[in-house]
């Protein structure tokens, strides 16, 4: 057994879950204290429910995209001659987690927007707060089709970030 390999795929593991964990919940108390302070997702709204679960799953979707080039700097720190410090090592998570919380946020805006323009005259915020079941699942299909659209760029950006060892060209 590869007993460092392991280690790795451990804390690879565990990180992946710390940082989604952390990241839901944050969005979810910040979605809620900015558009929904008095929805509950145990009261009757689906709607919200439903657009609730559509932010976290576009927020899943850029965190899997980001957390492997996390994992990656991580390597690159084990498999270097030199040592790296942990504050890099933690400048760099953060520096990744601060550009997909960036995305994520423009994702949404232009999600709304989107929306405000396809559908001239209908305030979406109040829809779903009226449990418009209709326009949360609209808003949901369209936040994911982005998302989805988007989340090979967000992980190609990422990963030109991480500091790769300079190596030299023999052509």
């Amino acid at each position: 057994m590869n007993s460092q390999l392991f280690t790795l795929a451990l804390l690879e593991v565990v990180l992946s879950i710390v940082l989604s964990v952390t990241t839901i919940f944050i969005s979810y108390k910040i979605l809620k204290w900015f558009f929904f302070r008095k929805e509950e997702l145990q009261g009757q709204n689906l709607a919200f429910t439903i657009f609730t679960s559509g932010i976290v799953l576009s927020i899943g979707i850029i965190l899997s995209e980001i957390v492997p080039s996390i994992t990656n700097v991580i390597r690159l720190s084990t498999t270097q001659t030199e040592a790296v410090e942990l504050t890099t090592i933690l400048g760099y998570s953060g520096m990744y987690l601060l550009i997909g919380f960036i995305v994520a946020v423009i994702i949404n805006g232009s999600v709304f927007l989107l929306f405000s323009i396809l559908t001239k005259g209908v305030d979406e915020f109040r829809e779903i707060k009226n449990n418009n079941i209709s326009v949360a699942i609209l808003v949901v299909a369209i936040l994911i089709s982005i998302t989805l659209i988007a989340k090979d760029s967000i992980a190609l950006l990422i990963s030109s970030l991480i500091p790769y060892p300079e190596v030299s060209n023999y052509l």
